[in-house]
């Protein structure tokens, strides 16, 4: 019995690491998606990259395959402003203390 020569990507893939190589391909590529989709813009890209590398030596051929993924940042947190009162943070701006100290009493004016 002969055994047929491997000459495409296709039939190689799956020989890759007993199989696992192919499944751990199909994880990336499935999260991608999933990363994909979780955008909050509906708009972004990933990239999943094979790499097999080919090694020679003395008539021995070994193929070791990679995989890696690049996934779009996820979107990061928008700035709160804030103002320094007391050596600490302050939502309230310093011109505004006046506003919010509560009810003034009413001075006694001359009207007359």
């Amino acid at each position: 019995m002969s055994i047929k020569p491997v000459r495409s990507v296709l039939d190689l893939m799956p020989i890759l690491s007993r199989g696992r190589f192919v499944e751990r391909v199909d994880q990336h590529l499935t999260a991608a998606v999933e990363h994909l989709e979780s955008l909050p813009d509906q708009k972004g890209k990933a990239t999943v990259t094979i790499t097999l590398t080919v090694a020679y030596q003395e008539g021995r051929t070994e193929v070791v395959p990679d995989v890696k993924s690049k996934l779009p940042p996820e979107k990061s947190f928008t700035g709160t402003p804030f103002w320094i009162v007391d050596g600490g943070f302050s939502v309230q701006h310093p011109s505004q203390d006046d506003m919010f100290a509560g009810p003034r009493a009413v001075r006694d004016r001359d009207f007359g």
